[in-house]
């Protein structure tokens, strides 16, 4: 059965950080692209960052760009977004999902699977 697992959200604090994580079962994450997402309320989907699936590239959104790095270990078959200097304008649901194809794309309806969400809320 194939499954994408997100965990590691939480509140925190204008500057803090936290480190999210997808964890696959069922196949083998450095087989797809891999894309973290985010919605906030009454907002659509958006691309955050994204990983081809060979590993050896890595995209950003403008809004994340030195602030958010997304990383992968093959071995424990999960994906990891760090999130450092977070904004309350970060706060929304982090979504990871995996694509079969090699490239990044941070189009949501080019992705086969997808996990059930992390929340994320940014506050004092």
């Amino acid at each position: 059965q194939v499954q994408l697992v997100e965990s590691g959200g939480n509140l925190v604090q204008p500057g803090g950080s936290l480190r999210l994580s997808c964890a696959a079962s069922g196949f083998t994450l450095d087989s797809y692209a891999i894309g973290w997402f985010r919605q906030a309320p009454g907002k659509e989907r958006e691309g955050v960052s994204c990983i081809t699936r060979s590993g050896l590239n890595t995209g950003y959104v403008d809004s994340v760009k030195g602030r958010f790095t997304l990383s992968r270990d093959n071995a424990k078959n999960t994906v990891y977004l760090q999130m450092n200097s977070l904004k309350p304008e970060d706060t929304a649901i982090y979504y990871c999902a995996a694509a079969g194809r090699s490239s990044c794309s941070y189009n949501p309806s080019t992705y086969n699977y997808w996990g059930q969400g992390t929340q994320v809320t940014v506050s004092s």
